[in-house]
């Protein structure tokens, strides 16, 4: 299959990216440039500006390129996600995080392992050669670490990396990816680096944590 005949839905769920969200776009518009792409910003009310910045944004690039779909108030990440989808218009959706955490410089090459394996879903891992994080201190490399060894002990969803794709919605990515994974589909694996956030502060807290564990024992009693 040829890239050219394909059309993807790029999903950015955002708040509070003022700072981030024209930086990403440029990024996603250097590194695809023979690729037709949408992306779809759904922005959760953000108090600092980052629907303006969008709005902006789709002056420059166009209101067919640059989607603004914004929700009232912050409703979370997988909902997000599937109000992205409510409006995607690809064949090919790809989701990803605001906060340059996965840079877009990784586009192409997940476009590229699909086209040559054609798999049902991609995915970027930390966890094998080639990949990584930059920036996370010990602590936080190893809750990560742990998450995804508790998963894979308890799912055997097949792939490395649960908690480290192109977003940080844990449960809903964990859950597709185990779902997809349990009825046979081709998922495939890219070697990422994760980047600490360039601004704002990270929405991994105690409380993605908790999320995190109900969401794997709520798996392990319907998979």
């Amino acid at each position: 299959m040829d890239a050219a005949k394909n059309k993807y839905s790029i999903i950015v769920p955002t708040y509070n990216e003022r700072l981030n969200i024209a930086l990403i776009v440029y990024l996603i518009f250097k590194h695809l440039r023979d690729v037709d792409f949408e992306i779809i910003v759904v922005d959760d009310g953000s108090p600092d500006g980052t629907q303006e910045v969008v709005k902006k944004l789709q002056t420059l690039y166009g209101e067919d390129r640059i989607l603004l779909r914004p929700r009232p108030k912050k409703l979370g990440l997988g909902t997000a996600y599937i109000h992205g989808l409510k409006h995607a218009s690809g064949n090919f959706v790809v989701i990803m995080d605001a906060d340059l955490s996965h840079h877009p410089k990784y586009l192409p090459s997940f476009i590229k392992k699909q086209l040559e394996t054609g798999a049902s879903i991609v995915t970027g891992t930390r966890y094998v050669k080639g990949g990584g994080v930059h920036g996370w201190n010990l602590i936080r490399k190893l809750t990560s670490r742990g998450a995804n060894v508790l998963a894979q002990t308890l799912l055997w969803p097949g792939v490395s990396d649960l908690t480290g794709s192109f977003s940080k919605g844990y449960v809903f990515q964990m859950e597709m990816i185990v779902r997809a994974s349990r009825k046979g589909y081709h998922i495939e694996e890219v070697p990422i680096t994760f980047v600490d956030r360039v601004f704002g502060s990270s929405k991994l807290g105690g409380s993605e944590i908790v999320e995190y564990l109900k969401g794997l024992v709520y798996l392990l009693m319907t998979t």
